[in-house]
């Protein structure tokens, strides 16, 4: 394999798009439109997708309704259910990359561990694991933020003698049949897998540290009526997309992001309420009331997590664990548990790019640069990283919206950089450190207001308290936000 991404004398950009997921194929298709096919895209794993082909637990699917869950520039018409299940998912975005002929650009099975920004050359020197060494102008992280599951420390865990797994990489070669399974942690995957494997085992016990909010989920099928009405009159799927949008943006607005609204009053009422008519048990109740506000933490949505919870072979747990000792685990109380299998639903390591060594000008370390908390200017760039771009980076997730809105908006923002370089042959763009910091005092003081800060531990947020996942304010203001790249916000070479 040549050392170098691409060469071409007459378009001299030469970009590595480090991700073959939503992130990175959204960068690549948008580079095509425009004309700029001198790019490449590094995948570690064996095929696209990102997390939706490292994800593939019983019952995988996403929180938000499909038509939202598309590009704007490739809408899909044919969802077959309101929620999507990871399967179809994974098929669209193989659609795309063959639709636009990505395949050629990427080279799978190659995981990048380090870029290093060269001044003298204004090139950046990428290095993979296994040792391969390239060479781009322009670096495009489209890691994401959720890719690297995160177990626990739990004294003892390396005698546990039964089979252990994550929830992101699911052992599909294990029968749960006729076993004893704990799953630890009560987070999105986990209310998706629950249900299904609790039919399946013997008894499941369940260990619970924060009772999650959980919304009905309005998930149904899409009648044959319906795809007949989308392809007859293509409007009405523009306008269902826009109506979804507009009121999952009130939510963010109103709800997600205000502190003691009442609309995120009279929602935790009505979940209270409705939590307490499914749940039988008083013990339940007790145990599956969440004791944050909501929003705090990332809302929920099921319609069979509860009712599973209720079966006679399921146990919920809400004392924390002490010690694992080869097949039992044994909680803070003293209580013992037998275990065959062991299924870890605790989340990611959520500390961005931490698996990449990244260095910009001046031998600056980018985990020492965010050793604070990361940040970036419009959560793409950082000053000091000159033509290192990101997306899905710091503060720009959201609390209820579609992510893939907010990484079509980043990559609409770094083509208008790229074209700036390109118009003025510049060699790199640097942000400036004024306007980066101003930009940062501006969203941390909007998200301190927000009901991330309130009491709760969460991924949103540093252990200090910085939040540094999620954009506070909304979406349609990030449109704009990002919209043109300003050339009086950068140095330039």
């Amino acid at each position: 394999m040549n050392n170098q991404i691409y060469s071409n004398p007459e378009q001299n950009l030469e970009i590595a798009i480090i991700g073959a997921g939503i992130s990175g194929l959204c960068m690549a298709i948008n580079l095509m439109k425009v004309g700029i096919t001198t790019f490449k895209i590094f995948e570690k794993a064996d095929n696209l997708g990102g997390t939706w082909h490292d994800n593939t637990y019983p019952g995988c699917g996403c929180d938000i309704p499909s038509i939202l869950y598309s590009f704007s520039f490739e809408p899909k018409s044919d969802w077959t259910r309101n929620y999507p299940k990871q399967p179809e998912i994974l098929q669209y975005l193989e659609y795309c990359a063959d639709k636009y002929h990505l395949r050629k650009h990427i080279t799978f099975n190659v995981e990048i561990t380090s870029a290093f920004f060269e001044s003298q050359k204004n090139i950046w020197r990428i290095s993979s694991a296994s040792g391969e060494e390239f060479a781009a102008n322009i670096l495009v992280s489209g890691c994401g933020q959720l890719n690297q599951p995160k177990i626990p420390r739990i004294d003892g865990l390396e005698t546990f003698s039964g089979t252990q797994f994550h929830s992101a990489r699911w052992n599909h070669e294990h029968d749960l049949k006729d076993e004893t399974v704990a799953v630890i942690g009560t987070g999105a995957s986990a209310i998706q897998f629950i249900p299904i494997i609790a039919e399946q085992v013997k008894k499941l016990i369940v260990f619970q540290r924060t009772a999650p909010w959980v919304m009905p989920k309005a998930d149904f099928k899409f009648t044959s009526f319906i795809h007949w009405l989308v392809h007859s009159v293509p409007l009405t799927l523009r306008l269902y997309r826009w109506l979804l949008y507009l009121f999952h943006e009130y939510f963010v607005v109103y709800l997600t992001i205000k502190q003691s609204s009442i609309v995120g009053k009279i929602l935790s009422t009505f979940l209270d309420f409705q939590r307490n008519i499914i749940l039988q048990k008083d013990s339940l109740k007790s145990i599956l009331k969440p004791n944050y506000a909501i929003g705090c933490k990332r809302i929920l949505v099921s319609n069979d997590y509860y009712q599973s919870l209720q079966l006679p072979n399921v146990e919920v747990v809400a004392n924390d664990l002490k010690v694992i000792n080869q097949n039992h685990i044994i909680t803070k109380d003293g209580t013992e548990y037998p275990v065959d299998t062991l299924i870890f639903a605790t989340g990611f390591n959520t500390v961005l790019l931490s698996s990449i060594k990244i260095v910009g000008l001046n031998n600056q370390l980018l985990k020492d640069k965010w050793q604070d908390g990361a940040e970036a200017y419009k959560g793409i760039m950082i000053p000091g990283f000159p033509n290192f771009f990101v997306l899905y980076g710091p503060n720009t997730g959201t609390g209820t919206q579609s992510i893939i809105f907010m990484i079509e908006c980043q990559v609409n923002y770094i083509l208008s950089c790229i074209q700036m370089m390109h118009k003025n042959s510049h060699k790199y763009l640097d942000v400036k450190h004024d306007i980066n910091s101003e930009y940062n005092k501006k969203i941390q003081v909007a998200a301190a207001k927000t009901v991330w800060s309130s009491n709760c531990s969460s991924w949103y947020k540093t252990p200090t308290g910085k939040i540094v996942k999620n954009w506070p304010f909304s979406t349609v203001r990030y449109c704009l936000t990002t919209f043109q790249a300003n050339p009086k916000d950068f140095n330039f070479s």
